[in-house]
């Protein structure tokens, strides 16, 4: 029963931290640190990554029309706008994509850590904070997926490589990298929940493979269970953040990732300290 109830906690951070661009995988490693569910490292490992899954079924559902390119609804030119909106996810990808298969297990060994986790929040807070200030007074230049570039698209790609380190956010880092090459708010956060779908596919097959299907009868009900609260969570999370952003800047994330990866630095000297 206890285990149970970490794994809805986790299935919690996971859905809200997701979209939110504060890093899930970092929050992931932080909460499971201090829950310290009954199972083993491999597993949870594996489990903090697959369970993106649920998170990413929320865009399906919430964004299916305008996804699905055979709709009976689009006419023959928002079909084939649908099929380029495609092919710019799939071009956006390749860096994210090579980089996670050549190099998944180093960066794992790495940085999946609660010090690196904390560096990297304080550093794309910090950024967040500079790159809002700069954009301040700038309308942005894309106001479109369509008017997405390939540089444009291969820039934003390179942003979400350096996701793979945890504690970056993959959504936080893609919006940077937006913002940064004049994309709109608004087209930054909704390009990101489609450029994660197989970005989060690919990264839950790849620990899947890794782990093997051995799973006992817990251990699958554990993960469809975190899956499905990081569903329900992540429907409202998008809603939020779709919401926030028509009027608010990304600052206040910024603060709080550098609030958080004070706190975690902090806590690790005085852990180091007294060990």
């Amino acid at each position: 029963m206890l285990d149970i109830i970490k794994v809805i906690i986790l299935g919690i951070v996971e859905g809200i931290t997701e979209w939110l661009p504060v890093s899930s995988t970092g929050h992931l490693i932080l909460v499971g640190d201090l829950l310290k569910p009954g199972l083993s490292d491999e597993f949870m490992e594996m489990f903090n990554v697959v369970i993106q899954l649920g998170a990413i079924m929320a865009v399906v559902v919430l964004y299916f029309h305008k996804l699905n390119p055979f709709s009976p609804r689009k006419t023959q030119k928002q079909k084939m706008l649908t099929w380029q909106m495609w092919i710019k996810v799939v071009i956006a990808s390749i860096p994210a994509g090579v980089v996670g298969i050549l190099f998944n297990d180093i960066l794992d060994e790495l940085f999946y850590k609660p010090l690196p986790v904390a560096v990297m929040l304080i550093v794309y807070g910090v950024l967040f904070i500079i790159v809002e200030n700069r954009n301040a007074d700038v309308r942005p230049s894309v106001k479109k997926i369509s008017e997405l570039t390939v540089p444009m698209l291969l820039a934003i790609g390179g942003f979400q490589m350096l996701a793979l380190i945890p504690g970056t956010s993959r959504s936080g880092a893609t919006i940077v990298g937006a913002l940064l090459i004049g994309v709109s708010r608004e087209v930054a956060a909704e390009f990101t929940f489609f450029l994660a779908i197989p970005a989060m596919f690919g990264a839950s097959l790849i620990k899947l493979m890794g782990f093997g299907l051995d799973f006992t009868g817990t251990e699958f009900g554990l993960l469809m269970l975190g899956c499905v609260v990081s569903f329900g969570l992540s429907i409202v999370a998008i809603r939020f953040l779709v919401g926030y952003i028509k009027k608010h800047d990304f600052k206040v994330f910024g603060y709080y990732r550098i609030v958080l990866g004070g706190i975690i630095v902090i806590a690790t000297v005085v852990q180091a300290l007294l060990a």
